[in-house]
C-alpha cells in the first residue's frame, strides 16, 4: 500500500525536474508555466487597478530607464543560456508606485513594480542607480529563474504529500492523524517552504548582481543597498523562521559572489555602460525608438 503510493508521486517529481541556468540547480516544475503567466498577469492587472502610480516625473524616468537595461540584461542572459524560447513570454513593463514600504516586485513575464520607499532608501548619491539596479535585478533574477512556478509546484507536491499520508495512516486514531497532519505541517513548514524560499532569494542575488553587471551598474551596490536594508529593518524574526535570508547572510554570499561575476560579466558589462551613456546623448526619441525595438520593453 505504501509503495503504491509513494512509486508514481516519486515518478511524478522526478520527471517534473528542471534547471536553472545560471546556477545549476534543479527545480521542480508540476506547474505549466502557461498557468502561471496567465494567472500572474491577472494579478499584476488587478493589482495596477488600485496601485498609486507616482507622479513624479524625474523619478519614474530614472526607474524605468534602469529597468529597461536590466530587461535588456535578462534577454541577452536568457539568449546566451539557452533559453531563446523564454523571451515570448515577456513583456517588459515598469512602473514605479507611491508607496513608502521598502519593496519590489516583478512578475513571471516581465511585470516590474518598483516603490518610492526603495527609490528613498537608495537615495541620490552616486551609487543609488547601482542599488536600484541590484533590486530590479533581483526581481527579475526570480523571474527568470521561475521561482513563481516552482513555489507554486511547491504547493501542490505539498497537498499531494498530505494526500498521502492521510492514506498511510487511515484506520488509525483520530489523535494519530491529527498528530501526523501536524507534524507534517510544522515539517514542511519550517523544513521544506521556509528553507527553500531562501535559497529562492539567495539565488536571485547572485542572478541580480549578474543581470546588473551585465547591464554596466557595480554590483558592489547589492551590498550596500542591503547594509541600508539591514539598517532600516524593524524586524527580528530569526532567520529559520523567515521566508528571507537575514541581511548577514545575504551580504557575505553577496561578498563572496561579486568578485567571480565581475571578473566573467564585467567586459559585457563595459559595452553596456558605453552604449547606454551614448544613447543618453541621443534625443529622447531615437532612444525611445531604440528601447522599444531592442528589448520589446514597454516605456509609455
Amino acid at each position: 500500500m505504501k509503495k503504491s503510493i509513494l512509486l508514481p508521486l516519486c515518478g511524478v517529481v522526478l520527471a517534473s525536474c528542471s534547471t536553472v541556468a545560471l546556477t545549476g540547480r534543479k527545480q521542480l516544475n508540476l506547474v505549466s508555466e502557461s498557468e502561471v503567466l496567465s494567472a500572474s498577469l491577472s494579478e499584476y492587472q488587478s493589482y495596477m487597478k488600485t496601485a498609486k502610480v507616482s507622479t513624479d516625473a524625474a523619478a519614474t524616468t530614472r526607474v524605468k530607464g534602469i529597468a529597461q537595461r536590466i530587461a535588456a540584461a535578462a534577454e541577452a542572459y536568457l539568449q546566451a543560456t539557452g533559453q531563446e524560447a523564454d523571451l515570448q513570454n515577456y513583456a517588459w513593463e515598469c512602473n514605479l508606485v507611491q508607496d513608502n514600504q521598502l519593496n519590489a516586485f516583478c512578475m513571471p513575464g516581465g511585470k516590474i513594480v518598483v516603490y518610492t520607499g526603495m527609490v528613498a532608501l537608495a537615495g541620490s548619491g552616486a551609487d543609488a542607480d547601482d542599488e536600484l539596479a541590484a533590486v530590479i535585478g533581483h526581481e527579475v533574477g526570480h523571474a527568470i529563474a521561475k521561482h513563481g512556478q516552482e513555489r507554486a509546484s511547491q504547493q501542490v507536491l505539498t497537498s499531494l504529500g498530505s494526500q498521502v499520508l492521510g492514506g498511510l495512516t487511515a484506520g488509525k486514531s483520530e489523535a494519530v492523524q491529527q498528530a501526523v497532519g501536524l507534524a507534517y505541517g510544522m515539517g514542511t513548514q519550517y523544513g521544506a517552504l521556509l528553507p527553500f524560499s531562501r535559497k529562492h532569494e539567495l539565488e536571485a542575488d547572485y542572478i541580480g548582481i549578474v543581470l546588473a553587471t551585465i547591464a554596466g551598474y557595480d554590483a558592489n551596490a547589492a551590498v550596500t543597498l542591503w547594509q541600508k536594508m539591514q539598517a532600516a529593518s524593524t524586524t527580528s524574526t530569526p532567520e529559520f523562521a523567515s521566508t528571507h535570508p537575514s541581511s548577514d547572510t545575504r551580504i557575505s554570499e553577496l561578498q563572496k559572489k561579486i568578485p567571480e561575476v565581475q571578473k566573467a560579466f564585467g567586459a559585457a558589462g563595459q559595452a553596456s555602460k558605453a552604449a547606454a551613456t551614448k544613447s543618453s546623448s541621443s534625443s529622447s526619441t531615437k532612444k525611445s525608438s531604440s528601447s522599444k525595438s531592442g528589448t520589446g520593453f514597454k516605456i509609455g
